[in-house]
């Protein structure tokens, strides 16, 4: 069916114009465009976290001394935002077949809400298994060609990572709808994308990618977390007891800002042990962002119309933390 504007926003400061955010797809726009609409079908923007997750383990790679190699590197980068593309197209087929995004009025899109290329008409069910399919794939594939510099070090990590992306959405486990997607999340992002991409460049498993990879978990697992607040009634319908749904939003507010604290308090306090170098402390520039979405979230957590600056702030966190944490590595 087709999909309303976001006229009902009440303020322009809110309106996705006014945050540079696109509206909804639209299919008379992209027609026949395959390439494009697969493209959307990932919800590419996102992609970047991937990217990011794998830096800090590159990055973790070179702050240890190691001489990175670029090709295996380069490879290493495009395994994570194929395997992040799959698990959000895989996503994306689920919620459909859950009925939640087809319920979701509040969405916040493209925060939340999914891609919508189902909903739309850009894309049927099949076609959108078929692409998780391929993509799912494609990411054993590169996996198994890291294998050469990896070893069996990389193929444990490799397994439990594809295990946890198709776990997150598929029917049968749906780690979101029992409330263990956030640790997922958190758990995927932050440790296991850039211990492996550490590992590819170590040939062995190290604690520093984990270490400086923490931040960075907590930090995704607040981003899920406040993702979740839109999309509270339409999961509820559905049956996905997510941690928001379990908490309620008035509760889970404390949820995303506990979250978010210990994001920054983690490597305040391994510098001060002696586990990080000072130079991490530059994760902090991101800080002012985090402010902003908790005293919006703190306001506005039933509202989800008012909550696009949040949505966008910690999106803009999140990526910012990650970039500051590869710096900080880098220049060690």
């Amino acid at each position: 069916m087709p999909f309303e504007r976001d006229d009902k926003i009440p303020t322009r400061h809110t309106t996705p114009d006014a945050l540079n955010m696109p509206r909804e797809l639209d299919a008379t726009r992209l027609g026949d465009h395959a390439l494009q609409r697969t493209l959307l079908a990932t919800r590419p923007r996102f992609l970047l976290l991937a990217l990011v997750a794998a830096g800090i383990g590159l990055a973790a790679a070179h702050a240890s001394g190691l001489t990175i190699n670029p090709p295996w590197a380069v490879l290493t980068l495009v395994g994570a935002v194929v395997l992040h593309a799959a698990a959000n197209v895989h996503n994306d087929l689920a919620d459909d077949l859950n009925g939640s995004d087809a319920v979701n009025e509040d969405r916040q899109f493209p925060f939340t809400g999914g891609s919508r290329m189902i909903q739309s008409g850009l894309m049927t069910r099949h076609a959108t298994q078929r692409l998780a399919g391929s993509l799912y794939t494609l990411t054993i594939g590169i996996g198994l060609v890291l294998l050469v510099p990896g070893g069996w070090p990389l193929l444990v990590l490799g397994v439990a990572g594809l295990m946890m992306a198709w776990a997150y959405s598929a029917p049968m486990v749906s780690l979101n709808a029992r409330g263990l997607g956030e640790v997922a999340v958190g758990i995927g992002f932050g440790i296991v994308i850039p211990l492996g991409a550490d590992t590819v460049q170590r040939g062995d498993l190290h604690t520093l990618p984990i270490v400086t990879g923490v931040g960075f978990a907590l930090m995704t697992t607040s981003l899920l977390l406040i993702n979740q607040f839109p999309d509270f009634k339409a999961d509820r319908l559905a049956g996905k007891r997510h941690l928001v749904v379990r908490l309620g939003r008035r509760r889970a507010r404390y949820a995303f800002l506990s979250t978010t604290a210990a994001a920054y308090l983690a490597p305040a306090l391994l510098v001060a042990l002696g586990h990080l170098p000072v130079s991490m402390l530059a994760v902090l520039l991101a800080l002012p962002l985090s402010l902003i979405a908790g005293r919006d979230l703190w306001v506005n957590h039933d509202t989800p119309e008012r909550l696009r600056r949040s949505l966008a702030a910690t999106v803009a966190a999140t990526l910012l933390y990650g970039s500051l944490t590869i710096t900080g590595l880098t220049f060690a």
